[in-house]
């Protein structure tokens, strides 16, 4: 599998790209696709949704630094994030994909409920 673009919508309304990258916790993740989770917004940083740990298989977690846009899972919480603010912090990812447009607005956003899909 190469990188596979996904459609990410939030709350019905703003519709974003991301591609995600070929490893087994992308894998699990597409083949639940379409999928609708309820994300809160942590940190001043992430939004996240917390499926629980061991909730999804890794392959490559580790200690690694972020970019603004990533899309990352996080183990220990089993914790699907977007990150849309950069503070620095290195912690523990899969890493997922990345949305390459502008993600700043989801600072201003509390819970949200965002759609998943395969983009055709």
């Amino acid at each position: 599998m190469n990188k596979q673009l996904v459609e990410i919508v939030v709350n019905n309304d703003i519709n974003l790209t991301a591609q995600f990258e070929d490893n087994v916790t992308t894998k699990e993740l597409i083949s639940r696709m379409p999928f609708t989770i309820k994300m809160d917004n942590l940190y001043s940083r992430e939004m996240c949704h917390r499926y629980g740990r061991g909730s999804l298989p890794i392959d490559n977690a580790k200690n690694r630094n972020y970019k603004v846009g990533d899309i990352s899972y996080w183990p220990p919480m089993g914790s699907l994030v977007i990150l849309y603010e950069q503070n620095g912090e290195v912690f523990e990812q899969q890493p997922i994909g990345h949305i390459d447009s502008d993600v700043s607005f989801f600072s201003k956003l509390g819970s949200v409920d965002v759609t998943f899909k395969l983009k055709n």
